[in-house]
């Protein structure tokens, strides 16, 4: 319950062949047994992951992988499984022994060269030789790197420096959810609805983190559910600065909302959190050109047991349907890929990503662009058939101008339609 969770820890990924000492090494900067540690090769198989505090980073997770050149049909699948972490991974780290650089290193170096993935090369296992600089591959020459041993804790606070030299700005510099939207002292009021869906006892991830960031920002909060919204605006003196409301409340929200006070969803503010909001705000045209036969993938960050309403799977596309104007198909990704979903689709609907990263939210979306597939996301997506989407993008000018053309040109066709 006190731990930051994964989508907003820094993810760090150990590569390198079996035997260079990854998981020692992991062990060695973690202070603590995180990895099995064997001079048999290949002891880790699939990828172990160790969250920890990781000072000046903070938070982060480690990735420990398996050997890049493990052998046979399961060692395939466990290389398979290694490289399948990279999506994920903001920063590496490529393990080798003493000036040892062949295939194997190059490989995954091009690879997260390809990703864009800064990374540092660590030569292992320096107690047990005596080389120089100048007995250095030539292909290692010129690459971030750092000699140490775990053994001795040689190079480890190199390693922890060269980490937070190459840490992307936003590790270091944490981007907020809602605060920079608030003045000082400023008063937003978060509408949380408590239905079939919302966890005994306890409030949804997005919501947890909205309150944690207003209160970092020495905003205040009043949070109510929907019934009570009347009664909120009553008990102030001034209008909130913002209201931010769950999705599914968003058309009864914005009714009972003056048009002068700011409005938006909580999956709004994870979408440019964790992803590119104007992008996904421009996807949302294609939810106007959707007619019936046409196919829709819904994709969820992780896999839960789906409740008798769930929102992925019954109501955004019954909205979907009704808005088309007859049945779609519909297949669900969750916890998974765009890879694993290979299928052709007109629209890919995605929930908010609470759980994934930035870099991992980023990838899916780069993944859906050069499959030609409009995306989207939950909030968006019923913000947009509620006919609200312009009101809920206020707050942010370029999603707002994203969207403007294609949302006018549709209720402007559903006008004429109608007369």
């Amino acid at each position: 319950m006190l731990d930051a969770p994964k989508g907003l820890r820094l993810h760090i990924g150990l590569f390198g062949r079996r035997n260079v000492g990854k998981s020692s090494l992991l062990n060695a900067l973690a202070a603590q047994s995180v990895s099995i540690v064997s001079d048999t090769p290949g002891t880790t198989t699939d990828p172990v992951e160790k969250t920890l505090e990781f000072a000046p980073l903070g938070p982060v997770v480690f990735l420990d992988t398996a050997g890049l050149d493990d052998e046979g049909e399961l060692g395939t699948q466990r290389t398979e499984r290694t490289l399948a972490v990279l999506p994920r991974t903001d920063m590496a780290l490529v393990v080798t022994a003493e000036n040892v650089w062949g295939h194997y290193e190059e490989t995954i170096v091009n690879r997260l060269r390809e990703q864009a993935i800064p990374f540092l090369v660590v030569m292992n296992k320096t107690e047990s030789s005596v080389a120089s600089k100048d007995r250095l591959p030539d292909a290692m020459r010129g690459l971030p790197m750092v000699r140490a041993s775990a053994k001795t804790g040689e190079g480890l606070e190199t390693i922890r420096r060269e980490l937070v030299r190459l840490s992307p700005d936003e590790s270091l510099h944490e981007a907020q959810l809602v605060a920079d939207l608030l003045p000082e002292k400023g008063v937003v009021i978060l509408v949380v609805p408590i239905d079939s869906g919302a966890p005994k006892g306890r409030l949804i991830l997005p919501q947890v983190q909205t309150i944690r960031d207003a209160l970092d920002g020495r905003k205040l909060c009043l949070v109510v559910t929907e019934g009570e919204l009347g009664a909120a605006f009553a008990c102030l003196k001034e209008p909130p600065a913002l209201v931010v409301c769950d999705s599914q409340v968003v058309r009864r929200v914005a009714l009972e909302t003056p048009q002068s006070v700011p409005l938006t969803t909580f999956s709004i503010l994870m979408a440019r959190l964790k992803g590119d909001l104007p992008l996904l705000a421009a996807g949302a045209a294609a939810i106007g050109n959707l007619k019936p036969g046409d196919s829709v993938l819904m994709m969820e960050a992780c896999s839960h047991h789906p409740q008798q309403d769930d929102i992925g799977r019954i109501k955004i596309p019954r909205l979907l349907q009704q808005y088309a104007g007859g049945e779609l198909r519909f297949d669900m990704c969750a916890g998974k890929s765009l890879t694993d979903c290979p299928g052709s689709y007109d629209l890919i609907v995605h929930c908010g990503g609470c759980t994934l990263t930035r870099r991992q939210m980023l990838g899916r979306l780069r993944s859906a662009q050069s499959r030609g597939i409009p995306m989207t996301n939950y909030g968006v997506a019923i913000s947009f058939t509620q006919g609200v989407l312009k009101r809920v993008l206020t707050p942010f000018p370029d999603a707002l101008a994203a969207c403007e053309p294609a949302h006018e040109t549709r209720h402007d066709s559903q006008s004429k339609n109608r007369q």
